[in-house]
């Protein structure tokens, strides 16, 4: 789908971003990882919310935004499990603790992009898209010297308009299929219990670099996945890069 950089807008980013914006105007536009037809006929493009695979391979991600209290902790447990996760991070955060930026990257994970600010990117133009992954990639590269070639967008939000501007910008949008939820008041065992019994092979899997739990449930969470046989690898190393498509239900599937 993405195989090669874009330096301008198609057309067709134009038209999507600018149904987009009507659509929202007239409130009858909304996401979902479902799909549906627009009011212009065009179907509802979807991110890659996991991947068909029949390898217990799976990947799990820590998005951050905010504090970083426990990075070097989460850094330190996944280097005893020897396990290579995705790092999402959004500009301000990257900009505020450059050298947690540069420790993940030189632990060997992978570094994702997650905006600027951390807008609800849904309801923004082509422009806008761009600048708000443009200000976090030129950070993230000016520290790690590697450019993210993977995007969550904040909330989850999405449209066909930032899906396109996106992979013009040489990006693969990155939802998740299981929630740990370890943002919420909810207790370690229970974000065990969580995401061991939702994981399935070809699963990505969020959770957030400052949650009050990580310490207790991530040792927890790697030791049964371990068990039961899954790999746990970055992102970029899951998902496929060309030849796919994504079914209804945000699924990246083999041509």
């Amino acid at each position: 789908m993405i195989g090669y950089k874009r330096s301008h807008f198609t057309i067709k980013t134009l038209a999507l971003c600018a149904a987009g914006v009507l659509i929202l105007a007239a409130g009858f536009f909304g996401w979902s990882r479902w799909g549906f037809e627009t009011a212009f006929g065009e179907s509802k493009q979807l991110p890659i919310y996991s991947v068909d695979t029949d390898e217990k391979k799976i990947a799990i991600s820590f998005d951050c935004a905010w504090g970083n209290e426990h990075t070097r902790p989460i850094l330190d447990i996944l280097d005893q499990y020897d396990v290579k996760t995705t790092f999402f991070m959004v500009r301000f955060w990257a900009v505020k603790f450059p050298e947690d930026v540069l420790e993940i990257h030189n632990r060997g994970h992978e570094i994702g992009n997650h905006s600027s600010t951390h807008p609800n990117m849904s309801s923004l133009s082509a422009e806008e898209i761009t600048k708000e992954l443009k200000g976090a990639e030129e950070v993230i590269e000016s520290i790690t010297g590697q450019k993210p070639i993977v995007f969550r967008p904040p909330f989850g939000a999405y449209s066909n308009c930032l899906i396109q501007t996106c992979e013009d910008l040489g990006y693969y949008v990155i939802q998740w299929d299981v929630d740990s939820l370890d943002w919420k008041n909810i207790t370690a065992a229970q974000i065990v219990d969580r995401v061991t019994r939702n994981v399935k092979p070809g699963s990505i899997v969020l959770f957030h670099n400052n949650a009050e739990h990580v310490e207790e449930y991530l040792p927890a969470i790697l030791d049964r996945l371990k068990s039961e046989g899954y790999q746990i690898v970055p992102v970029g190393d899951l998902i496929m890069k060309e030849n796919y498509h994504i079914d209804h239900a945000g699924r990246q599937v083999a041509d």
